[in-house]
């Protein structure tokens, strides 16, 4: 059988799922994250489609007791995480309680960190749009700063037709994975989002998850005051 997780860093796991289509039909691939806490248990970030493999690699790594959808649109999969895990906690980004009432949340994420996790995941609420409130986690065992939707990176022959176009405009084929343009309009509260991206800047970050795009392994910390150089205005070093 072929691994379906990989290791992307001390007690740190990915698994690319299916692609899924959106708005507008775009497709999108999937990206989850696994990271063992150091009490053993598991923290399940963006869970993608549940497969038998991946179930069986995930029990093999401890009990996954945290699902953690971290914005208002990855949530498709959810429900079926649910159903195979219902002693998991189901924490809700701002937004997603109105979107699914048939989910059982038991908490909601704000910018105080869970206790459960404080010892291992620091979070930041990204404020100020009107798409999507995104959570960003960081991972401080392996210094990996968590993005979903707000960094994306596709390669050019991705997209196909009048969609091929749109994504050269929205930024989403740029040279390196980048904030795309709609994600940068919808943010009316620009107050908001730099007092966020501050305190995310402020991480020790090396490496760098998104949903959408190869992930970045080294220099992470530069990579994202680049990627939100268009919100704070400074240069990167």
């Amino acid at each position: 059988m072929v691994a379906v997780l990989k290791e992307f860093g001390p007690d740190i796991w990915i698994a690319d799922g299916p692609t899924v289509t959106a708005a507008a039909g775009f497709h999108y691939p999937t990206r989850m994250a696994v990271i063992r806490l150091s009490g053993g248990e598991l923290f399940i970030w963006s869970p993608t489609q549940l497969s038998d493999d991946l179930r069986t690699e995930v029990d093999a790594l401890g009990e996954a007791r945290y699902l953690i959808p971290p914005n208002s649109l990855h949530h498709v999969f959810l429900d079926d995480w649910q159903r195979a895990y219902p002693a998991a906690k189901v924490y809700a980004p701002p937004g997603l309680r109105q979107k699914r009432k048939d989910i059982r949340f038991d908490g909601d994420l704000d910018d105080v960190v869970i206790a459960d996790w404080v010892n291992d995941i620091d979070l930041v609420i990204m404020r100020g749009s009107r798409i999507t409130t995104e959570v960003v986690f960081f991972h401080r065992k392996s210094a990996t700063v968590l993005f979903t939707d707000l960094i994306q990176h596709f390669r050019p022959e991705w997209f196909k037709g009048w969609r091929a176009i749109v994504a050269r405009l929205d930024l989403m084929v740029a040279t390196e994975p980048s904030v795309p343009r709609k994600f940068r309009v919808a943010f009316t509260d620009r107050h908001a989002a730099r007092a966020s991206i501050r305190r995310i800047l402020a991480w020790p970050a090396e490496k760098v998850l998104m949903a959408h795009g190869d992930p970045i392994t080294e220099g992470g910390q530069e990579f994202i005051r680049r990627a939100f150089r268009w919100l704070t205005g400074s240069r990167a070093a």
